[in-house]
């Protein structure tokens, strides 16, 4: 599950980042109501908040697999060591 979840925030995130810059481009490269101007900075606000978030997100998820991973290599070392001490006592 937490690798799903990574998936989509990998997928979601350089998206996110692509809406970005295209409002970024249309805020710059054309002339724009007031009205117009203030709806594409809402809405890059909005993107860059939830860029934001995604990437708080992505972050934790990564440490709890780099937890895991520990985790699971401590595990493996403690059982290769208790099978090499059963068989060295046989």
């Amino acid at each position: 599950m937490t690798t799903m979840k990574r998936d989509n925030w990998g997928i979601k995130l350089p998206q996110c980042w692509r809406d970005l810059e295209a409002v970024n481009s249309r805020l710059c490269g054309a002339e724009l109501s007031s009205e117009a101007r203030r709806s594409l900075e809402n809405k890059k606000s909005s993107l860059m908040n939830k860029a934001s978030s995604y990437e708080k997100e992505l972050k934790l998820v990564r440490q709890k697999n780099h937890k895991n991973m520990l985790l699971s290599a401590a595990t493996f070392l403690f059982l290769t060591l208790v099978y090499a001490s059963w068989t060295w006592r046989a």
